[in-house]
């Protein structure tokens, strides 16, 4: 970025909470319980900077491969973490998002999701999207999906689809493209996360966990 230009939209792939966790010799799972405790933090920085849309990668489709407790553990913390915070999100003017595929996600976190979306979803104020069960390769082919459902029923010609109709199939319609991608944890990819969205951001990448 340059100078003190604020980019409009960062994105954060939210890694090494487990490995973190593990250097203090503690359970994966403490470290994402402090990894949700930064989301607040995050937010709030972001806020007060003015930034208008933020996109955290808090599960990918990939990570349902986890240890099964492990999982569990995410899904309720992240259903309590959200049901106590929408109030707040609200008062901030903050509108919450989730991005991904719902298949397989529990129903007391999709209550909880849902819940959030419709209390904040006349917010102007900041956007927070929630990357959760995403992948996007899977959005992309749920993209095309549309799209070619769309030709097959005669509504769109073929010589039609362009780069915005396919940006506005994705899951982020009606979100910019981010100024910023931001990774923690020293890996330096992207991990099947706006692989669309990403084609001209800023890529940081910091060691801390």
């Amino acid at each position: 970025m340059e100078g003190n230009k604020i980019p409009q939209h960062v994105a954060i792939i939210m890694d090494g909470n487990g490995r973190w966790a593990k250097r203090k010799k503690m359970p994966r799972t403490y470290g994402h319980l402090e990894g949700i405790k930064r989301v607040d933090e995050i937010v709030a920085a972001a806020r007060r900077m003015g930034i208008k849309f933020l996109t955290l990668f808090a599960f990918s489709a990939e990570n349902w491969d986890r240890p099964q407790k492990e999982v569990h553990m995410l899904m309720s913390a992240l259903a309590r973490s959200l049901e106590s915070k929408v109030k707040d999100l609200d008062k901030a003017g903050i509108k919450f998002q989730v991005i991904g595929r719902a298949e397989g996600v529990p129903e007391r976190l999709l209550k909880s999701f849902r819940v959030a979306e419709e209390k904040t979803k006349n917010n102007a104020g900041m956007t927070l999207n929630l990357a959760f069960n995403y992948g996007a390769r899977q959005e992309i082919v749920d993209a095309v999906k549309q799209i070619c459902e769309r030709v097959k029923k005669g509504k769109i010609a073929l010589h039609e689809i362009t780069e915005e109709m396919v940006g506005n199939a994705l899951y982020t319609k009606g979100v910019p493209d981010p100024d910023l991608l931001i990774r923690t944890s020293g890996e330096q990819r992207i991990s099947n996360f706006l692989l669309w969205q990403l084609s001209y951001s800023e890529l940081y990448f910091t060691p801390k966990y």
